[in-house]
């Protein structure tokens, strides 16, 4: 009975330390696994961390290599969001009162220009944006009831995931950066944050423009003036070279394709000075010197209120105003 019971025992120790064996050998593989599934995490995200990096300091050498640049600045900024997203494409819109209009765009997306206007409404992603100062991100827009524009789009273009960060100026959004994937998998945290630091980018871009164009205006208005003073210091009791100068500066300071400048003349008014007129213009005013404008046409405006007018569509007066100024 003791040998039996000494044997037994035997085999229970064996069969324990056999089971430790193999739970040490458990214990070690899957410790190995743990450990190489951490290393390919750590190196996932440092190659994420490096993209990132790079794509960061892109957009930075773009801007200083770019100050007088809007468009090089706002085209790097769409390629870096797409890359760091992993997405299919990104798109900047620009806010021009109640429209939004591409500024910028990297990847596919249905051929679209740069400049093609979109009303802004809550129907679709960049829109909501923009309009509410926001971020919005909709994991499956082609899923989505609240954004029906936005689906529609999604239906044509083939994307799903769908980003938009405002661009914000005091706490008001001049336009926003969305970024779309083709599948439903949504953004992370560290890509919102880029893209919302890319959009940060954007808006001091659009700022340093926005001062400079001021800047050249102001000069060009100051070099206008300049010209018309030396034009009368040098010219004493000559009228005509004065509304010459006066009126190649403002068709230069305006942006304007020609200008003429006009007199009161009893009823009626006169052309003094005419600059880059089209040729036909130039022999009707020369036919008709004195005329005085039909009803609704600009020089009438003019005479009935004393103040500036300021017609944005000529096409829309009526046609025997159009010719009259």
């Amino acid at each position: 009975m003791r040998r039996r019971s000494s044997a037994s025992s035997k085999v229970a120790t064996a069969r324990s330390r056999k089971a430790k064996v193999v739970k040490a050998v458990r214990d070690s593989s899957s410790s190995i696994a743990s450990q190489e599934t951490e290393v390919a995490r750590l190196n996932r995200e440092l190659d994420e961390a490096r993209e990132q990096q790079a794509a960061t300091a892109d957009v930075l050498k773009a801007i200083s290599r770019s100050t007088f640049d809007l468009k090089a600045v706002l085209d790097t900024l769409v390629q870096s969001a797409a890359a760091v997203c992993q997405a299919l494409n990104a798109t900047i819109y620009l806010r021009d009162e109640d429209v939004a209009l591409i500024g910028a765009h990297f990847g596919p997306l249905g051929g679209l220009p740069i400049g093609t206007r979109h009303a802004l409404n809550t129907s679709w992603v960049s829109g909501h944006a923009i309009l509410e100062a926001r971020t919005v991100h909709v994991a499956d827009l082609s899923k989505s009831d609240e954004y029906p524009e936005g689906k529609e789009l999604a239906r044509r273009f083939g994307h799903r995931a769908t980003l938009t960060v405002p661009l914000l100026r005091d706490e008001k959004a001049i336009g926003g950066i969305c970024v779309r994937r083709r599948e439903a998998r949504p953004f992370t945290g560290k890509q919102i944050e880029l893209v919302k630091n890319f959009a940060a980018q954007a808006v001091i871009a659009i700022e340093n423009a926005r001062l400079l164009n001021e800047l050249r205006q102001s000069l060009e208005q100051q070099s206008a003036t300049s010209e018309v003073l030396q034009v009368i210091s040098s010219s004493p009791g000559e009228l005509k070279p004065v509304f010459q100068a006066m009126l190649e500066n403002a068709v230069r300071v305006c942006g304007a394709k020609f200008g003429v400048l006009y007199l009161s003349e009893g009823n009626g008014f006169r052309a003094v000075a005419m600059h880059d007129v089209p040729p036909a213009f130039a022999e009707f005013r020369e036919r008709e010197p004195v005329f005085v404008p039909p009803p609704g046409a600009g020089l009438d405006q003019l005479t009935k209120t004393k103040q500036v007018v300021h017609i944005t569509d000529y096409s829309a007066l009526p046609p025997q105003a159009r010719a009259f100024g």
